[in-house]
């Protein structure tokens, strides 16, 4: 994405993409990526990104600020977006596997234009595809995996209680007892927060072994029998996405839907190390997508008889919010590059999550600053990046159970309430 060089000093021969009538399409994406990460993608990867971008443009953009509103999802989109094919695109496959480095920009694609569409794909391309390719043997993985990536079995991942969230390492209070007359294992509990529940297949149910008192991990058929899902209402984030309260009273499964590679807390540990930065690229995508909501805004509103985007303090405030965007998308495309390796440390996807997160809070912010009254709005796309960014901030991790993970590594010693 080649930027425009505007060395002449202000008044004196530049012409910035503002005043030229640039800030549109591709134009404004290559003001959010001014040290253009992009650039690292292939050809062929840019043009699935571009897809997708088309697609997020011209059928998305238009219903997003209505159904926010309504607390709906526009299930109009899924299919569309399925269609796609951009979780293991056909026509990347063929140089060979795909690369972390593109989900990590499809990630951001989507949340640059809306972060409950990118939560609701990464509940499948993300947290459901980990959950079966770290937890399910490889028997399973050949069964299971086709259908992840193809969405013909949907699922989500069913961890975050009504009483445990941040503890859930050793709070997790979800129970799973092996009745060998009858060759299953029986769940009771309860979940909540897990989004995208009513429309999929099988929760991915994590519980502790009555026996061992050991985490284990379930594929539950949504509809199976004591299994009760109560949508969560009155939410001010992420309100097209659909979070659910799932209680489990007896429910039964087949040992063949356990999944057989997690058998204690560290296995899901690990799913979580590669789930974090997922969470980041969205923590970036909002940061992008505010952000140009914002410079559309500064560029066409008018006060004191010009435009205020020509404003120091406005200016000002643009300055730092292409500042976070850019050292976000650092943060993650070298966790990304790092883990491409196969290098995944807690410390790692725990520091992006958090710093991204963080300079997001801070990004957002200054997008409804320079917005005035109307950043509360939906018109402007700013409230919604406001509001659901604080949604983001808090889940896959807070900042606080973020830093004590970092901090551990840092100093050996753990904080953790014990």
């Amino acid at each position: 994405m080649a930027t425009t060089n505007t060395t002449a000093a202000p008044g004196v021969g530049a012409t910035s993409p503002v005043t030229a009538g640039l800030v549109e399409g591709e134009r404004l994406y290559d003001l959010s990526d001014l040290y253009d990460a992009e650039s690292l993608l292939t050809s062929a990867e840019r043009d699935v990104l571009a897809r997708l971008r088309r697609f997020l443009d011209a059928e998305a953009k238009p219903l997003l600020a209505e159904y926010w509103e309504r607390g709906e999802f526009p299930e109009q989109l899924a299919r569309p977006l399925i269609d796609l094919d951009i979780m293991e695109p056909a026509d990347l496959a063929v140089h060979g596997p795909v690369r972390g480095i593109f989900h990590g920009f499809r990630v951001f694609e989507l949340a640059r234009r809306d972060a409950s569409l990118a939560t609701w794909y990464t509940a499948q391309a993300g947290l459901f595809r980990t959950a079966i390719r770290v937890g399910a043997s490889a028997e399973q993985q050949r069964e299971w995996m086709p259908m992840v990536i193809d969405f013909s079995l949907k699922g989500v991942f069913s961890l975050t209680e009504p009483e445990h969230g941040s503890d859930i390492a050793g709070g997790l209070a979800t129970t799973a007892r092996f009745d060998p007359d009858g060759g299953s294992w029986v769940l009771d509990g309860a979940k909540r927060w897990i989004g995208g529940a009513s429309t999929a297949d099988v929760l991915a149910v994590f519980a502790r072994d009555v026996a061992d008192g050991q985490v284990k991990a379930f594929l539950v058929d949504r509809q199976a029998q004591g299994v009760t899902l109560e949508k969560i209402h009155g939410k001010t984030a992420l309100r097209m996405m659909q979070n659910a309260h799932i209680t489990l009273d007896g429910v039964r499964v087949p040992e063949s839907m356990r999944l057989h590679n997690v058998n204690s807390f560290k296995d899901v540990a690990a799913m979580l190390r590669a789930m974090r930065s997922d969470v980041a690229w969205i923590a970036t995508g909002i940061q992008a997508g505010a952000f140009e909501a914002a410079l559309r805004y500064v560029t066409e509103r008018q006060q004191f008889g010009r435009a205020i985007g020509s404003f120091q303090l406005v200016q000002e405030k643009l300055a730092r919010m292409v500042g976070n965007i850019t050292a976000s998308l650092s943060l993650v495309v070298r966790l990304t590059e790092q883990q491409a390796k196969g290098v995944y440390r807690d410390q790692d996807s725990a520091l992006a999550k958090m710093q991204t997160s963080l300079l997001m809070r801070e990004t957002v912010a200054l997008a409804r600053e320079v917005v005035g009254g109307n950043g509360i709005t939906l018109e402007t796309d700013v409230a919604r990046f406001h509001a659901d960014a604080e949604a983001v901030y808090s889940y896959e991790g807070t900042h606080e159970i973020n830093a004590l993970i970092i901090g551990r590594a840092l100093t050996g010693e753990s904080a953790f309430t014990r």
